[in-house]
């Protein structure tokens, strides 16, 4: 008998010790492991799946028109006619003043968000146009974060499965661990406020799969990773002035012909577009296009961790259409068979999928078929 009393007062301590457990932490039961979180976080990125970027207000070029510029319900119905399920809001948040200020961006972002409800969207808001670099990531940080946690404390009650934050925009070829101090430390701010926003995190040197490739994730589960696609880079950019002469190239078609492939520039001599242009016979076809993402699948593959291209697209002022719309339809087969969602850049800017303002007649057929929309 006293053995059995043993036993009883045993099970009985056992029993308090537990209940004293959970009175302080009552959320014992219902907060999920984090296995659980991170596969919140998949399912979550796989809804971003079939994207695109509104590229309204990262517009620094045009400050004095976005007000009149935004995107009206019929943009959304477009959209959602198409077949696209999420939008991409980039935002130069810092960027834009004193003729856009940040509560008037705040206003914008308000009924996008509202929009995006309304016709059955998925959001990213994105920190665009940011000034880190490794020299003044110590005073910038906390510009970023404060940024964030006004953000965060807004829409802090807007649905988990609706609204992302993409926390900055392509971080500059910089050091990577100090990008990843940066990183961290706007994680780690956002998640005093909110646990259970997903966040969307990428890598250095422009959100590069390479850099991507050799990043440590970082230690909470409730991310998704992201890069950005333009690869050829040769080919997706020829022409574009912003880059410099290393694009200064025209004519190149995808995939590679040998029959009409332009001579190399002269302005491009001695640039690296010099090399991409010798390399381009071995770069510019869908073989390569799947090599290279499926560097991305390994990486996420090795952490186990949810990622995402969050750009791809080709700018349209130099390369033909019919190059478009097979890379297009290129990079999104490829992106379907690693089962890795992809968001276009951009819907009406210069990587537009249209000839002419945005409308189903003036999207080109070979466009049509690359993004899947049938009539």
């Amino acid at each position: 008998m006293l053995v059995n009393k043993d036993i009883r007062y045993t099970i009985m301590q056992i029993s308090l010790l537990f209940l004293f457990l959970m009175a302080i932490n009552p959320f014992a039961k219902s907060s999920p492991n984090p296995q659980s979180v991170r596969q919140l976080a998949f399912k979550r990125a796989a809804g971003l799946n079939n994207g695109i970027s509104i590229s309204w207000l990262e517009q620094t070029w045009a400050k004095t028109t976005i007000p009149q510029n935004a995107p009206a319900n019929a943009d959304f119905m477009l959209l959602k006619k198409l077949g696209f399920k999420s939008i991409r809001l980039p935002v130069a948040f810092t960027a834009l003043g004193p003729e856009i200020t940040t509560p008037q961006l705040f206003i914008y972002i308000d009924k996008v968000i509202k929009q995006c409800d309304n016709y059955g969207f998925k959001l990213v808001i994105d920190y665009h146009y940011g000034q880190l670099n490794d020299y003044n990531y110590l005073t910038q940080t906390p510009q970023v974060i404060d940024l964030w946690l006004k953000l965060t404390k807004r829409y802090y009650n807007t649905r988990y499965n609706n609204l992302f934050f993409e926390i900055y925009n392509e971080p500059p070829h910089m050091n990577p661990k100090v990008w990843k101090d940066a990183a961290y430390n706007i994680v780690t701010a956002i998640r005093k406020v909110d646990q259970r926003r997903t966040l969307i995190v990428g890598a250095s040197n422009y959100n590069s799969i390479y850099e991507l490739s050799r990043f440590e994730r970082l230690a909470d589960e409730n991310i998704i990773y992201t890069f950005h696609y333009y690869e050829p880079f040769f080919f997706t950019h020829q022409g574009a002035g912003w880059v410099g002469d290393q694009v200064a190239t025209t004519g190149v078609s995808f995939p590679y012909n040998a029959e009409n492939f332009p001579t190399l520039n002269p302005k491009a001599k001695n640039t690296p577009g010099e090399s991409n242009y010798r390399m381009y016979p071995r770069d510019g076809n869908e073989q390569s296009i799947n090599d290279k993402l499926q560097i991305v699948k390994n990486w996420a593959m090795k952490y186990d961790v949810p990622v995402i291209c969050g750009e791809y697209g080709v700018y349209n002022k130099y390369a033909d259409l019919d190059s478009r719309c097979r890379y297009i339809k290129a990079v999104r087969k490829a992106l379907k068979k690693l089962e890795i969602p992809g968001m276009l850049w951009d819907y009406n800017g210069s990587f537009s999928l249209f000839n002419g303002k945005p409308a189903v007649e003036t999207l080109p057929s070979c466009m049509a078929d690359a993004i899947g929309y049938q009539p």
